[in-house]
């Protein structure tokens, strides 16, 4: 799990480690069945290492004064937004992209239809890009092929990208 997608979960506010666990599985659906627990825990403990995160004790029942609570730091806020901001596409895990407009929209870091409106952009360069090297190969190439599956691949990213802000636009209570 990527650092960032841990960091935009807390930017709402601060949390105990199973309840993020909670909110990335709620997030993921049946994707977050399957997260290691671990993974989580470790990944928290480096963000605070990095001090990106700021950890105290919970304050409930006398029984669970050992409980971490995790909060982010000025330096973990800063962090997030520049992640939210970042069109670093494709990636291999649309996962992550997902959890950038749950993050955004549950923290009020962001408007998810503005951030899916700076990727497609960036997408619309990229295959704009890609299909004019694509058009200056040889036929069967060994380039045009790999530029014809990068072509597809944006092509592919850009449907799902219009699927995503369908679901924010109805979200909102638009049409």
């Amino acid at each position: 799990m990527q650092q960032e997608v841990v960091l935009a979960m807390l930017a709402k506010e601060p949390s105990h480690g199973y309840q993020l666990r909670a909110r990335l599985r709620d997030a993921l659906g049946p994707l977050g069945d399957a997260m290691n627990a671990g993974h989580v825990y470790v990944t928290l403990t480096r963000l605070e290492k990095a001090g990106l995160l700021a950890v105290e004790k919970s304050a409930e029942g006398a029984d669970r004064s050992d409980r971490k609570v995790y909060a982010l730091t000025p330096s973990g806020q800063q962090r997030v937004a520049e992640w939210i901001a970042e069109v670093d596409w494709p990636r291999g895990d649309l996962a992550e992209f997902h959890l950038k407009l749950i993050a955004a929209a549950s923290a009020g870091l962001a408007d998810p239809i503005t951030i899916v409106d700076t990727q497609r952009r960036e997408l619309l360069r990229r295959l704009r890009d890609a299909q004019r090297a694509a058009m200056a190969e040889p036929d069967r190439s060994n380039a045009a092929l790999l530029l014809e599956g990068i072509v597809l691949r944006l092509q592919a990213d850009l449907r799902w990208l219009e699927a995503c802000e369908r679901n924010w636009t109805h979200r909102r209570g638009g049409s």
